[in-house]
């Protein structure tokens, strides 16, 4: 097994974004949207703030009480000084944390989940202007396990970079595993895509894109790659009599989702992702400014 860690990745991206930003001399402000006691909102919105602070871009948490978090949200909404916003999950943990993501300008939308650039992904639009000038916003957990991958022998820098694998993830949700099947299908990639409820075929190029059922056990046994992000301890792990030799296996849970022996198992396995989605919000951010701000 080969370990597959994020931070050395991550560290090049992030050099990338503060090269840009300290060449052209640009300010660009960030607002962090605080609602809760979780401890994994606070802990991510520290990250969030180390990972401004090291690329130069100014951070601004602002903390607030679930009743006012709307009002804060519009205030950076209309506030043109303010770049980028970030609104840290979960506040009440049901349909209103999605109904307030829904309110984020798009063109603030750090992290890339707004209706409208979730739309043009599931649509495979890949630009915002008819010019092809401005390139769509991805979501950043699922651009930074993509990211990740592109390090391995799995990528294809050249047509569909994911073209002829089959991949099988464990997650389903409008955050990450949605999103992140139809990216890896857009690039051609065969997708098995898993929830609580059982498993089915993602295919963008089908007339239905989430029609066909598919079991478990033949899609672990097909997948090249394998992707986890349960937060759960009664998951059933992935074991290592269920792999396809030479697999590539990557977990996003804080909890693990793959027995050690599946572990040992892997051609490479990835740990975690975290440092890597901090470093694809910075990117975010820079391309949200050039996009949208920069002549404001």
């Amino acid at each position: 097994m080969k370990v597959l860690e994020p931070n050395p990745v991550a560290a090049s991206y992030r050099d990338a974004v503060r090269r840009q930003i300290t060449e052209e001399q640009l300010t660009i402000n960030i607002v962090g949207i605080l609602a809760s006691d979780d401890p994994a909102s606070i802990t991510y919105a520290d990250y969030t703030r180390a990972g401004c602070e090291d690329v130069g871009i100014h951070f601004d948490l602002r903390r607030c009480e679930p009743e006012s978090v709307r009002s804060v949200l519009e205030e950076a909404n209309r506030d043109s000084a303010v770049h980028g916003i970030f609104v840290y999950y979960p506040i009440w943990g049901d349909e209103r944390d999605a109904e307030l993501r829904d309110l984020i300008s798009p063109h603030k939308d750090v992290e890339g989940l707004s209706p409208h650039w979730i739309g043009k992904l599931y649509a495979n639009e890949r630009f915002d202007d008819a010019g092809r000038k401005f390139k769509a916003i991805l979501p950043c957990t699922p651009l930074a396990i993509i990211k990740l991958l592109e390090a391995t022998d799995a990528y294809q820098p050249y047509g569909l970079p994911f073209g002829g694998q089959q991949i099988t993830i464990f997650n389903r949700s409008e955050v990450v595993g949605r999103p992140l099947a139809y990216m890896l299908s857009n690039d051609g990639a065969r997708v098995y895509s898993f929830d609580i409820n059982g498993g089915f075929v993602v295919d963008v190029n089908s007339s239905d894109h989430e029609a066909r059922p598919v079991s478990r056990q033949d899609a672990l046994g097909q997948s090249d790659i394998v992707i986890t992000g349960v937060p759960s301890p009664h998951f059933e792990k992935v074991r290592a009599g269920e792999l396809k030799p030479g697999a590539i296996c990557l977990n996003f849970s804080y909890i693990q989702n793959f027995e050690p022996e599946a572990r040992e198992a892997a051609s490479i396995y990835i740990p975690r992702v975290g440092p890597m989605t901090v470093a694809m919000c910075m990117r975010n951010a820079l391309q949200l400014y050039r996009n949208y701000h920069h002549e404001a």
